[in-house]
Protein backbone atom coordinates (compact mmCIF):
# COMPACT_ATOMS: atom_id res chain seq x y z
CA UNK A 1 0.00 0.00 0.00
CA UNK A 2 1.37 3.24 -1.33
CA UNK A 3 0.93 6.63 1.11
CA UNK A 4 1.77 10.13 -0.87
CA UNK A 5 2.84 13.02 0.92
CA UNK A 6 2.63 16.10 -0.36
CA UNK A 7 5.32 18.66 1.26
CA UNK A 8 7.38 15.35 1.87
CA UNK A 9 10.61 18.41 2.89
CA UNK A 10 8.17 20.29 5.45
CA UNK A 11 8.19 20.60 8.74
CA UNK A 12 5.05 18.49 8.87
CA UNK A 13 5.64 16.43 6.18
CA UNK A 14 8.90 15.07 6.65
CA UNK A 15 8.19 13.46 9.91
CA UNK A 16 5.02 11.87 8.28
CA UNK A 17 6.96 10.03 5.79
CA UNK A 18 9.75 9.14 8.43
CA UNK A 19 7.47 7.36 10.79
CA UNK A 20 5.44 5.75 8.11
CA UNK A 21 9.36 4.33 6.90
CA UNK A 22 9.40 3.87 10.51
CA UNK A 23 6.38 1.48 10.34
CA UNK A 24 7.63 -0.57 7.21
CA UNK A 25 4.94 1.32 4.92
CA UNK A 26 5.68 2.36 1.38
CA UNK A 27 6.01 6.06 1.09
CA UNK A 28 5.94 7.92 -2.17
CA UNK A 29 7.37 11.80 -1.63
CA UNK A 30 6.41 14.69 -3.59
CA UNK A 31 7.97 17.93 -4.22
CA UNK A 32 8.00 20.81 -6.71
CA UNK A 33 11.74 20.66 -6.72
CA UNK A 34 12.48 17.12 -6.05
CA UNK A 35 16.65 17.63 -5.66
CA UNK A 36 17.42 14.19 -4.51
CA UNK A 37 19.87 15.96 -1.97
CA UNK A 38 16.96 17.32 -0.07
CA UNK A 39 15.43 13.77 0.96
CA UNK A 40 16.69 10.32 2.29
CA UNK A 41 18.56 8.31 0.07
CA UNK A 42 16.44 5.79 -2.24
CA UNK A 43 13.36 7.39 -1.14
CA UNK A 44 10.90 7.43 -4.32
CA UNK A 45 10.31 10.88 -5.02
CA UNK A 46 8.07 12.99 -7.68
CA UNK A 47 7.68 15.93 -9.17
CA UNK A 48 4.16 17.09 -8.38
CA UNK A 49 2.91 20.30 -7.86
CA UNK A 50 -0.77 21.05 -6.11
CA UNK A 51 -1.64 24.34 -8.77
CA UNK A 52 -0.44 22.51 -11.60
CA UNK A 53 -3.13 19.47 -11.86
CA UNK A 54 -1.44 17.60 -14.50
CA UNK A 55 1.73 17.05 -12.13
CA UNK A 56 -0.91 14.98 -10.18
CA UNK A 57 -1.66 11.48 -11.93
CA UNK A 58 1.79 10.16 -11.87
CA UNK A 59 2.49 11.24 -8.13
CA UNK A 60 -0.89 8.97 -7.53
CA UNK A 61 -0.83 6.76 -9.81
CA UNK A 62 -1.58 3.25 -7.65
CA UNK A 63 -1.75 5.24 -4.29
CA UNK A 64 -4.53 4.63 -1.69
CA UNK A 65 -3.67 6.97 1.00
CA UNK A 66 -2.28 10.72 0.98
CA UNK A 67 -1.09 13.54 3.04
CA UNK A 68 -2.00 16.40 2.42
CA UNK A 69 -1.58 20.32 3.04
CA UNK A 70 -4.36 22.93 2.37
CA UNK A 71 -3.58 25.01 -1.11
CA UNK A 72 -6.90 25.96 -2.28
CA UNK A 73 -5.98 27.27 -5.23
CA UNK A 74 -5.20 23.12 -6.20
CA UNK A 75 -8.36 21.26 -4.42
CA UNK A 76 -10.23 20.56 -7.05
CA UNK A 77 -8.06 19.42 -9.30
CA UNK A 78 -6.22 17.15 -6.57
CA UNK A 79 -9.76 15.65 -5.45
CA UNK A 80 -10.19 14.43 -9.16
CA UNK A 81 -7.06 12.77 -9.47
CA UNK A 82 -7.15 11.34 -6.39
CA UNK A 83 -10.64 9.81 -7.08
CA UNK A 84 -9.25 8.72 -10.50
CA UNK A 85 -6.30 7.16 -8.88
CA UNK A 86 -8.56 5.29 -6.87
CA UNK A 87 -7.34 6.74 -3.55
CA UNK A 88 -9.25 6.07 -0.03
CA UNK A 89 -7.99 8.15 2.24
CA UNK A 90 -6.55 11.55 2.65
CA UNK A 91 -5.19 13.03 6.06
CA UNK A 92 -4.95 16.88 5.73
CA UNK A 93 -3.04 19.10 7.49
CA UNK A 94 -5.76 21.59 8.71
CA UNK A 95 -6.05 24.50 10.95
CA UNK A 96 -7.52 25.39 14.38
CA UNK A 97 -8.43 28.98 12.86
CA UNK A 98 -11.45 27.24 11.19
CA UNK A 99 -13.09 26.66 14.61
CA UNK A 100 -12.60 30.37 15.52
CA UNK A 101 -15.53 32.69 15.98
CA UNK A 102 -16.11 34.93 13.37
CA UNK A 103 -13.53 32.26 11.34
CA UNK A 104 -15.45 33.45 7.86
CA UNK A 105 -13.25 36.90 8.41
CA UNK A 106 -10.00 35.20 9.10
CA UNK A 107 -8.17 34.47 5.80
CA UNK A 108 -6.38 31.74 7.13
CA UNK A 109 -9.81 30.15 8.12
CA UNK A 110 -11.22 30.46 4.79
CA UNK A 111 -8.54 29.00 3.03
CA UNK A 112 -8.23 26.01 4.94
CA UNK A 113 -12.05 25.68 5.30
CA UNK A 114 -12.20 25.66 1.22
CA UNK A 115 -9.85 22.90 1.31
CA UNK A 116 -11.75 20.95 3.81
CA UNK A 117 -15.20 21.07 2.61
CA UNK A 118 -13.81 20.11 -1.46
CA UNK A 119 -12.66 16.93 0.08
CA UNK A 120 -16.06 16.79 2.78
CA UNK A 121 -18.10 16.53 -0.65
CA UNK A 122 -15.96 14.33 -2.70
CA UNK A 123 -15.63 10.65 -2.22
CA UNK A 124 -12.78 10.13 -0.57
CA UNK A 125 -12.31 9.21 2.95
CA UNK A 126 -10.40 11.86 4.92
CA UNK A 127 -9.13 13.03 8.23
CA UNK A 128 -8.53 16.32 9.57
CA UNK A 129 -5.69 17.16 11.76
CA UNK A 130 -6.33 20.64 12.95
CA UNK A 131 -3.23 22.26 14.93
CA UNK A 132 -2.91 25.00 16.95
CA UNK A 133 -0.12 27.20 17.42
CA UNK A 134 2.88 25.76 15.61
CA UNK A 135 5.86 25.76 17.69
CA UNK A 136 8.08 26.21 14.83
CA UNK A 137 6.34 29.31 14.66
CA UNK A 138 8.84 30.67 16.79
CA UNK A 139 11.57 30.35 14.27
CA UNK A 140 9.64 33.13 12.39
CA UNK A 141 9.43 35.52 15.04
CA UNK A 142 12.86 34.68 17.30
CA UNK A 143 15.42 33.06 15.24
CA UNK A 144 17.24 35.67 13.71
CA UNK A 145 17.33 38.33 16.66
CA UNK A 146 18.36 35.29 19.05
CA UNK A 147 20.71 34.10 16.61
CA UNK A 148 22.20 37.81 15.97
CA UNK A 149 22.11 39.21 19.96
CA UNK A 150 20.46 37.14 22.14
CA UNK A 151 17.13 38.96 21.70
CA UNK A 152 13.57 38.47 21.61
CA UNK A 153 11.52 41.37 21.01
CA UNK A 154 7.82 41.22 21.96
CA UNK A 155 4.50 43.46 22.07
CA UNK A 156 2.80 41.14 24.74
CA UNK A 157 6.04 39.08 26.65
CA UNK A 158 3.31 37.34 29.41
CA UNK A 159 1.22 36.05 26.56
CA UNK A 160 0.15 32.72 27.12
CA UNK A 161 0.40 30.03 24.07
CA UNK A 162 0.26 26.42 23.43
CA UNK A 163 2.43 25.65 21.24
CA UNK A 164 2.35 22.40 19.47
CA UNK A 165 5.51 20.48 18.41
CA UNK A 166 5.84 19.38 14.79
CA UNK A 167 6.54 16.05 15.58
CA UNK A 168 3.65 15.25 17.26
CA UNK A 169 1.01 17.03 14.14
CA UNK A 170 2.82 14.08 12.01
CA UNK A 171 2.25 11.36 14.93
CA UNK A 172 -1.38 12.02 14.70
CA UNK A 173 -1.06 11.75 10.92
CA UNK A 174 0.79 8.64 10.90
CA UNK A 175 -1.44 7.14 12.94
CA UNK A 176 -4.69 8.51 11.18
CA UNK A 177 -3.35 6.74 8.06
CA UNK A 178 -2.47 3.32 9.43
CA UNK A 179 -4.66 2.68 12.08
CA UNK A 180 -8.29 1.79 11.82
CA UNK A 181 -10.60 4.37 13.42
CA UNK A 182 -9.84 7.47 11.98
CA UNK A 183 -11.93 8.12 8.83
CA UNK A 184 -14.36 11.27 9.14
CA UNK A 185 -12.62 12.43 12.45
CA UNK A 186 -11.26 16.05 12.63
CA UNK A 187 -8.87 16.36 15.18
CA UNK A 188 -7.96 19.87 17.06
CA UNK A 189 -4.38 19.01 17.81
CA UNK A 190 -2.89 21.69 20.55
CA UNK A 191 0.02 21.60 22.96
CA UNK A 192 0.33 20.15 26.03
CA UNK A 193 0.84 23.31 28.14
CA UNK A 194 -0.09 27.16 28.31
CA UNK A 195 3.40 29.32 28.36
CA UNK A 196 4.19 32.80 28.62
CA UNK A 197 6.00 34.19 25.78
CA UNK A 198 8.72 34.60 28.01
CA UNK A 199 9.15 31.39 29.51
CA UNK A 200 9.32 30.03 26.11
CA UNK A 201 12.33 32.80 24.89
CA UNK A 202 13.95 31.30 28.57
CA UNK A 203 13.48 27.51 27.35
CA UNK A 204 15.06 28.28 23.78
CA UNK A 205 18.21 30.32 26.03
CA UNK A 206 18.62 26.94 28.21
CA UNK A 207 18.78 24.44 25.03
CA UNK A 208 20.89 26.73 23.46
CA UNK A 209 23.16 27.47 26.61
CA UNK A 210 23.31 31.20 26.63
CA UNK A 211 21.07 33.84 27.92
CA UNK A 212 18.33 35.38 25.68
CA UNK A 213 16.79 38.51 26.48
CA UNK A 214 13.40 39.62 26.42
CA UNK A 215 12.76 43.46 24.84
CA UNK A 216 9.21 44.72 25.17
CA UNK A 217 8.36 46.86 21.80
CA UNK A 218 5.32 48.19 20.62
CA UNK A 219 2.48 46.62 18.62
CA UNK A 220 3.81 48.39 15.48
CA UNK A 221 7.34 47.94 16.10
CA UNK A 222 5.94 44.13 16.47
CA UNK A 223 4.12 44.22 13.52
CA UNK A 224 6.84 45.91 10.65
CA UNK A 225 8.97 43.13 12.26
CA UNK A 226 6.92 40.15 11.70
CA UNK A 227 6.04 41.40 8.22
CA UNK A 228 9.58 40.89 7.27
CA UNK A 229 9.43 36.81 8.59
CA UNK A 230 6.11 36.14 8.41
CA UNK A 231 3.59 35.58 4.88
CA UNK A 232 1.55 38.34 5.34
CA UNK A 233 -1.50 35.99 5.93
CA UNK A 234 -0.21 35.58 9.31
CA UNK A 235 0.99 38.63 10.89
CA UNK A 236 -2.46 39.60 12.09
CA UNK A 237 -3.48 36.28 13.23
CA UNK A 238 -0.29 36.26 15.07
CA UNK A 239 -1.04 39.37 16.81
CA UNK A 240 -4.55 38.64 17.37
CA UNK A 241 -3.59 35.29 19.09
CA UNK A 242 -0.76 36.83 21.44
CA UNK A 243 -3.30 39.73 22.49
CA UNK A 244 -5.80 37.32 23.22
CA UNK A 245 -3.15 35.50 25.26
CA UNK A 246 -2.97 38.33 27.64
CA UNK A 247 -6.86 37.79 27.97
CA UNK A 248 -7.11 34.25 29.35
CA UNK A 249 -5.14 31.03 29.09
CA UNK A 250 -5.29 28.98 26.09
CA UNK A 251 -6.87 25.32 25.40
CA UNK A 252 -4.47 22.32 26.04
CA UNK A 253 -5.04 19.20 24.58
CA UNK A 254 -4.13 15.43 26.21
CA UNK A 255 -5.46 14.13 22.76
CA UNK A 256 -1.88 13.40 20.68
CA UNK A 257 -1.35 11.20 23.69
CA UNK A 258 -5.26 9.55 23.47
CA UNK A 259 -4.47 9.06 19.65
CA UNK A 260 -0.88 8.22 19.41
CA UNK A 261 -0.18 6.41 22.82
CA UNK A 262 2.84 9.01 23.51
CA UNK A 263 2.18 12.21 25.48
CA UNK A 264 2.95 15.20 23.05
CA UNK A 265 6.00 16.83 23.51
CA UNK A 266 6.95 19.77 25.39
CA UNK A 267 8.02 23.55 23.98
CA UNK A 268 11.48 23.13 25.99
CA UNK A 269 12.09 19.04 24.23
CA UNK A 270 10.86 21.69 21.05
CA UNK A 271 13.74 23.90 22.09
CA UNK A 272 16.26 21.51 22.24
CA UNK A 273 15.37 20.04 19.34
CA UNK A 274 15.73 23.27 17.47
CA UNK A 275 18.79 24.59 19.40
CA UNK A 276 20.83 24.34 16.36
CA UNK A 277 18.50 26.93 14.45
CA UNK A 278 19.53 29.96 17.31
CA UNK A 279 22.47 29.25 17.53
Amino acid sequence: MVTVIFGASGNVGRHVAAGLTARGERVRLTSRNPDPARFPPGADIVAADLEQPETLPAALEGAQRVFLYAKPDGIDGFVAAAESAGVRHVVLLSSGAVLMPEAEHNPIARQHAAVESAIEKSKLAWTFIRPGMFATNALWWWQQSIREGAVARLPYPDALTAPIHEKDMAAVAVTALTEPGHHGRAYTVLGPEALTLRQQVRQIGEAIGREVTVEVISLEQARAELTETVPAIGVEAILAGWQAGTRKPPQVSKLVEEITGRPARTFAEWAKDHAADFR
